[in-house]
């Protein structure tokens, strides 16, 4: 009963927008409105936009097609600069004030390639499938870096980087081409070299990792149900555990504990050995969604469409939305002042939401009227907010 309103909510609240610049027919992008809704220009100039009324999503400031692929899964849009880099064959930069193409460069990478950032470069699987890493120069989409894991190991692919070392995994072969092991290994930003190269519990596989490195930890979930945590110097694991139910997506760190959903409850573990340091129900018959981490504090939404504020250092609840029976769940999180964004995902009266950051009160929902279920990526830089859905690309203010 509790789902069965699902997205009536978001078409009313979306059913206004209001011009923050120029543009041509809405139908081609705008949020779904009523005739004669926000059909006036906002007159926005620069990153000064008018502020829509109550309850009225903005109009995008831009749009363009996309080679989206939609087989990406954190990460299929980053932001570095001023320029807004899309995941698809071709993977293409583009101006976030304008829109404009700055560089294009087709089979560049796998299909579904997460696009992963460190020390100022983009670092993406080689599309030719040989075992080598690239890296590119997310201004220019430039190649400037390239290394390999090395020719014993098949299809190497990165998992994480920071400003040291990019983090990759590959299959070990074995005299038959076939790969029942696998390694972790982190491979020198500088040289290119081999940092080192450990060998993973045998069972494991090598795909469905979601992994991140933050203060000198490499931490990482898969398929197999495990969270594990090894330095990053060295590859030394720290510790690693079972948890309850398959966590392949966002996990969240924040200073020294990792926070991840696990069916209903979020659950924070000690950086250092492990140790569970708090633990949070959710609602009855509902399961917690990826959690965030803004401004110091936790955001996740759950499978009962309830949206969570949360300390991440004790795991107590600073606010609890469960007026949203009829929006649907966001998975993805910015925060641009006191405005907290969130990204849906299969749900064609879904989109981008619009929260106050301080109750979680929804402002608005935008949604470009396509009825695309695939998810909606979002990422933020000044007042501008860049999403990705299906095979468009769309500019909105952050207002």
């Amino acid at each position: 009963m509790r789902l069965a309103g699902k997205g009536l909510g978001v078409a009313l609240l979306g059913a206004g927008v209001w011009g923050c610049a120029p543009e041509d027919d809405p139908a081609d992008g705008g949020a779904t409105r009523k005739p004669g809704d926000g059909g006036t220009n906002g007159g926005g100039t620069g990153d000064s936009f008018s502020t829509p009324p109550p309850g009225t999503a903005p109009r995008a400031l831009w749009q363009s097609p996309a080679a989206n692929d939609g087989l990406a899964g954190n990460d299929a849009i980053a932001v570095v600069g001023d320029v807004v880099i899309v995941s698809g064959d071709p993977l293409v930069g583009r101006d976030i004030a304008s829109g404009r193409e700055v560089w294009s460069r087709k089979g560049v990478t796998t299909p579904g390639a997460n696009l992963l950032l460190g020390s100022g470069t983009l670092y993406l699987a080689s599309a030719e499938y040989d075992g080598n890493v690239v890296g590119l120069d997310p201004a220019t989409g430039k190649e400037t870096w390239r290394s390999r894991l090395g020719t014993q190991y098949s299809q190497p692919r990165p998992i994480a980087a920071d400003d040291r070392h990019v983090y990759v995994t590959g299959g070990i072969l074995d005299k038959d081409f076939r790969t029942p092991d696998n390694v972790i290994a982190a491979i020198d930003t500088t040289s290119g070299k081999v940092v080192w190269r450990e060998q993973r519990d045998h069972g494991t596989e090598e795909t469905g990792i979601t992994a991140e490195a933050v203060g000198g930890h490499l931490v990482y979930t898969d398929f197999r149900e495990n969270l594990t945590v090894r330095d990053t110097a060295t590859g030394r694991q720290v510790w690693t555990k079972k948890i309850g139910r398959s966590n392949n997506r966002r996990f969240a760190v924040h200073e020294e504990l990792v926070v991840l959903a696990d069916g209903p409850r979020l659950r924070a573990f000690a950086l250092a050995d492990g140790k569970e340091r708090w633990s949070l129900a959710s609602e009855e018959f509902s399961r917690f969604n990826d959690p965030t981490v803004l401004d110091g504090v936790l955001y996740a939404s759950d499978s009962v469409h309830g949206l969570w504020a949360v300390d991440p250092a004790t795991g107590k609840k600073v606010w609890h939305n469960d007026d949203l029976l009829d929006v649907a769940y966001p998975w993805q999180f910015v925060k641009v002042g006191n405005t907290l964004y969130g990204a849906t995902e299969f749900d064609e009266k879904g989109g981008i939401h619009a929260f106050d950051a301080g109750s979680g009160k929804l402002r608005w929902t935008y949604n470009d009227g396509s009825g695309n279920i695939q998810k909606w990526y979002l990422v933020a830089r000044g007042k501008r907010l860049a999403a990705l859905h299906g095979k468009k690309t769309t500019c909105l203010p952050a207002v």
